[in-house]
């Protein structure tokens, strides 16, 4: 430490070289409280450990992407929820924002998209996440006063390290848009389906409620099907890439 504070003085000995010094200093307080105010961890909004996923650009284009649009907002919503540290509550609601991420980005290929087989899961997954939505209404409403059984601030609890987990995973398995919308479509609604399936499985393994964990178990089990639907769509439409 005295070396590099006789270093420091030494540099900063002259009055041009002082100023300088000066504002090094201010430039890395700067970064200093900048980072210190983004650190994992951290949400403005009070809610899961290091559930901060409102914005989600991915490279250039992604911004201008209609289903990139949708999926940002979807995150927005989740990340505005209000944990109250019950399991079955809080899955609930926010899959209840996940399920209506999932419409908006079906009404999104079926104003967009020309192939005939990604329009059909769209207007199926519409129509089966409209229906979850207001079982899932209802289940959450029931749950508004539900007894506190984790806790949504420790990232080490289990119940809210796989809740963060679905949703750094579905950050991380964002894929660049293209410019075919119905791939847009198929690429985004795999990574999206599977954010929702490691959800229902924190569910299986955490939750309480008997109805909404027979719930969870649905949406796995017709979730999974759809990956692999789209998998193969994938792999024959490649030159949509």
């Amino acid at each position: 430490m005295k070396k590099t504070a006789f270093l420091l003085a030494a540099l900063c000995s002259g009055t041009l070289l002082l100023s300088s010094c000066n504002s090094d200093k201010a430039t890395d307080s700067t970064a200093t409280t900048t980072e210190t105010a983004t650190s994992p961890g951290t949400s403005a909004s009070g809610d899961m450990a290091g559930m901060d996923h409102s914005a989600m650009g991915h490279g250039e284009g992604s911004s201008s992407s209609p289903l990139m649009v949708s999926m940002n907002e979807m995150m927005q919503k989740m990340d505005a929820v209000k944990m109250i540290g019950n399991t079955d509550h809080d899955f609930a609601h926010h899959m209840l924002e996940h399920h209506k991420g999932a419409v908006a980005m079906a009404d999104i290929e079926l104003r967009d998209g020309k192939d005939a087989t990604m329009r059909q899961m769209a207007e199926k997954i519409k129509a089966d996440q409209q229906k979850e939505i207001a079982e899932l209404e209802a289940v959450a409403t029931r749950l508004d006063n539900a007894p506190t059984n984790y806790k949504p601030q420790d990232p080490s609890d289990p119940f809210t390290s796989k809740m963060n987990a679905s949703m750094d995973g579905m950050m991380k398995n964002m894929p660049q848009p293209v410019a075919d919308p119905d791939m847009n479509f198929n690429m985004l609604m795999m990574v999206h389906h599977q954010s929702a399936v490691d959800m229902a499985q924190a569910e299986l393994a955490h939750g309480k409620d008997t109805k909404l964990k027979e719930m969870a178990q649905k949406m796995i089990d017709a979730q999974q099907k759809e990956i692999e639907q789209f998998k193969t769509w994938h792999s024959q439409n490649a030159d949509k890439m």
